[in-house]
């Protein structure tokens, strides 16, 4: 039985508050799965490394350059693509579930992946949209993120 993989996505650059939000989410999301997949890059995908490596999880990022240097410092294990923009789907498939933090275009992208792709994705405070999982809180999000474990 593979691993609870759990990706979040969100923007390259973020509020002090979603930073925050993001931590804190990565911290809950260690308690409850093994690995977290993300973009590997700065703002919301730095924060949520941050969280989840703090409480002993372990990190993949999927970076669109070649440069495994680009990958921020809390990134386990690097995976440079050379993708740009297109290694959003990498992110979302390689996932059980994935949780939407707030972001723009690149993260409004991975949300219409996990649309297509029927991966359940939760929003937390991002995207408002029909399919996706509409949560206000970390707690709702863990709860979101749980449920679908238990149907693995």
């Amino acid at each position: 039985m593979h691993k609870k993989i759990v990706a979040v996505i969100g923007g390259h650059k973020c509020s002090d508050e979603v930073e925050q939000l993001a931590i804190e989410l990565g911290q809950k999301l260690a308690k409850v799965a093994e690995i977290l997949i993300c973009g590997g890059l700065s703002g919301t995908m730095k924060a949520v490394c941050k969280g989840f490596k703090a409480t002993g999880g372990l990190t993949i990022g999927i970076i669109p350059s070649y440069n495994k240097n680009d990958a921020n410092a809390f990134v386990d294990i690097v995976i440079p693509t050379g993708l740009g923009l297109a290694r959003n789907v990498l992110v979302v498939k390689s996932a059980d579930v994935v949780v939407a933090l707030p972001g723009e275009m690149g993260t409004l992208s991975e949300v219409a992946y996990c649309l297509q792709f029927k991966i359940p994705v939760v929003s937390l405070n991002s995207w408002d949209i029909k399919g996706v999982i509409k949560v206000k809180t970390t707690e709702e999000a863990i709860r979101e993120v749980e449920k679908w474990f238990s149907k693995k």
